[in-house]
Parts: C-alpha cells; sequence; structure tokens
C-alpha cells in the first residue's frame, strides 16, 4: 500500500506547529499522536483482519521518516509504536490488535535494563509463576512513551524453560510498575524515555508473546528487522529537514558588502553537497534493507546490522554540516536546525549502539557468531 495521504495533513496541520513546543517543554507529544489515530496511522501496520491498514515495513518507515522530518520526538514514538505492533500482531491476543487498529492503544517496547546495558536480548529481569499469574520484576533503563503507552512489549528471564528470555504484553496501568524520573535530556526531549521498575507485576500467563524461552528469536526475527529500518529512516527523516533549512538559510542570508548569499561560497556549496550525497546514501541502503527483508535475501541480516548504524552516522554528519553552514545562526531556535542536530545524535546511543552494530558487523564479516 502508499503512504496515506492523509499523514501531510496531519503533518502540516498538527506535528510541524507542535514541534517546537514539544522540543522545548520536553512534552509528549499526545496532541499530535490523537491526530494520528484519528487518520488511522497508529493501525497502520496492523492487519485488515483487525481493522488495521496493512502496511508493511515499507510504509512504516516511510511515514516514521517523513514524521521525523518536522518532529524527531513523535517519529520515536511511532517507530516503537509499530515495532511493538509487529510483535502484537503475531503473538498478541485479538483484543489488543483491534485496539491497536482502531488507533486506540499506543504501545511500545520495554528492553532495555540497568545491568545488561546495550545487550537487549539478555536480560536481567525476572518472571516467576506464581499459582495461576505471573509476577514480573525489573529495572528497565530507558522506555520510549514510558507512563504515556497503553502497553509494554516487556522482556524478562523466562519462567521455566531454556533460552535467554520471553516476552510479555505488560499493561503500563498494572500495579507495581513505576515510571522513575521524568525524560529532560539532549535530544528526541518529548519522546517520554525514562526508567520504569517493576515490583510484583502480576500478568496472566495469556500475556506471553510467543513460547517461554523464545524472546530472542522474537527480538532478532521481528523486533530487530523493524527496528532498525525505522530507526534508520528516523535518522534520515531528521538529517533531510535539516539539511533543507541550511540549504534555506545559505540562499536567503545576504553578506551586503559583498552583495552575495552565503550559497555563492563555493565552501558552502560543497558542504551541502557532500552532505546530499552522505544523505542519499543512506537513504538508499534503507530500501535495499527492506528490499533484503522482502525478498529473504542470503544478504539480509547484515543490511539490517548495517541500516541502523550507517543512517545515524549520516545524520550525525548531515546535521554537522548543516551547523556550519548556518553558522552562528544554527545556534539559535529559530533557525531550527539545531534542534535536529540534537536530535540526530541520538540513533547512536540506542540500543543496539551504534560501536555495537559495527562490532556486529565486523564478526559477520569474519564468519564468527554475532550474538
Amino acid at each position: 500500500m502508499s503512504i496515506p495521504g492523509t499523514l501531510d495533513a496531519v503533518i502540516a496541520e498538527e506535528i510541524e506547529p507542535n514541534a517546537a513546543l514539544v522540543d522545548t517543554t520536553a512534552s509528549f507529544p499526545r496532541h499530535n499522536l490523537d491526530a494520528l489515530a484519528a487518520a488511522g496511522l497508529l493501525g497502520l501496520v496492523s492487519s485488515e483482519e483487525v481493522g488495521g491498514r496493512g502496511g508493511t515495513l515499507r510504509d512504516a518507515a516511510g511515514v516514521v521518516e517523513r514524521i521525523a522530518r518536522s518532529c524527531g520526538s513523535t517519529a520515536m514514538v511511532m517507530c516503537m509504536h509499530f515495532a511493538a505492533t509487529a510483535v502484537i500482531e503475531v503473538h498478541g491476543d485479538r483484543a489488543t490488535r483491534e485496539a491497536v487498529a482502531a488507533g486506540r492503544h499506543l504501545s511500545t517496547l520495554a528492553f532495555s535494563e540497568r545491568g545488561s546495558r546495550s545487550h537487549f536480548w539478555a536480560p536481567l529481569s525476572t518472571a516467576r509463576a506464581a499459582g495461576a499469574a505471573i509476577l514480573l520484576d525489573a529495572a528497565k533503563s530507558w522506555v520510549t512513551s514510558a507512563g504515556e503507552a497503553d502497553s509494554y512489549v516487556w522482556s524478562s528471564r523466562p519462567v521455566a524453560a531454556e533460552g535467554m528470555s520471553t516476552l510479555w504484553l505488560v499493561p503500563s496501568s498494572a500495579a507495581g510498575l513505576k515510571v522513575d524520573a521524568p525524560f529532560d535530556g539532549l535530544g528526541l526531549r518529548g519522546n517520554a524515555s525514562s526508567p520504569v521498575s517493576a515490583v510484583d507485576v502480576e500478568v496472566p500467563e495469556t500475556a506471553r508473546l510467543g513460547p517461554d524461552g523464545g524472546g530472542f528469536d522474537v527480538m532478532m526475527g521481528t523486533v530487530l528487522p523493524w527496528f532498525a529500518v525505522m530507526n534508520a529512516s528516523m535518522s534520515v527523516g531528521t538529517a533531510a529537514a535539516a539539511l533543507e533549512k541550511a540549504g534555506t538559510h545559505a540562499t536567503t542570508t545576504r553578506l551586503e558588502h559583498l552583495g552575495t548569499t552565503l550559497a555563492d561560497n563555493p565552501v558552502t556549496r560543497t558542504q551541502l553537497g557532500r552532505a546530499r550525497v552522505t544523505l542519499d546514501q543512506a537513504h538508499a541502503l534503507i530500501q535495499d534493507t527492506i528490499t533484503a527483508i522482502e525478498q529473504g535475501r542470503q544478504d539480509a541480516t547484515l543490511r539490517v546490522l548495517e541500516v541502523k548504524a550507517s543512517a545515524g552516522d549520516a545524520a550525525a554528519a548531515v546535521t554537522d554540516a548543516a551547523m556550519r553552514v548556518c553558522g552562528g545562526a544554527a545556534f539559535r531556535r529559530e533557525v531550527g536546525v539545531e534542534r535536529h542536530f540534537r536530535d540526530a545524535r541520538a540513533s547512536s546511543v540506542m540500543a543496539p549502539t551504534t560501536d555495537m552494530l559495527y562490532d556486529f558487523i565486523g564478526k559477520a564479516i569474519l564468519g564468527l557468531p554475532v550474538f
């Protein structure tokens, strides 16, 4: 399917006008999400069987990229929602799937933990049987939409089976869950990424997503491809916005004593040209990664490992170039470039981090076990 045309209207009427306020106040973009839900976009990747649009990874990546051009925080929330939905669609109960499809349910991932750092596939949190229920205990280090989403796709150690992890669908309203601190950080300031702790959080055994001990397979087979591609798309969208604003600044800023604009300077044009090539290379890799996944190509896993690292580095380089082109003006909020510069830095430290991905890629090249 094509990306719904209503997205342009939502961006123009709601997301773009709210973007600066979301950033400066570090407020969760609830208004933006309500507009996206009303347009049917929270249910973009839910199946038509439950009332969704039946969208694909390619559709989701396109939506995230376009939103990121206006508001990185909203794009990050949607990235995590789509990644969680991909799991819920395969392993979740029908009622939750229908709620997601109807735009009444926002979900997110809760994998990263204190102690395991970026090794998200090997949680330290526990799940133990207590009669017919399961009790969860954890210290999650970062959860996007913490306290704002309706549910968390939650990782723990297995209850009884062999394996690294088990996944659960945990209501954010469950007793024993606590958002430990509000987010007040450098970039993506409105995405409500905060630590979440769990003490004796009770869920039914039916809340399990996939088999006990089967979390690793779901993470690697479903979550990682969706998250990596959409995270890369967010990076590219963020960088594209910065580059566009830098170009506008270059063509409209006059050097009165020379009778020229910044765009007349060959150094400025070189910086913009190099940044454009870098951005287009990252975008091309995203498209090839999606094609590799769709076709089940032998190099699909390698592409998934490459795409987030490539786009994250590209976004950092492009937004750095945009700051240089705009000079001192770039440090003023009204130009808009510094917000994208800050948002672009987030990707490199999101698990799996850029450094870890390059290590994985190196292992793959050498024929070593990746995980």
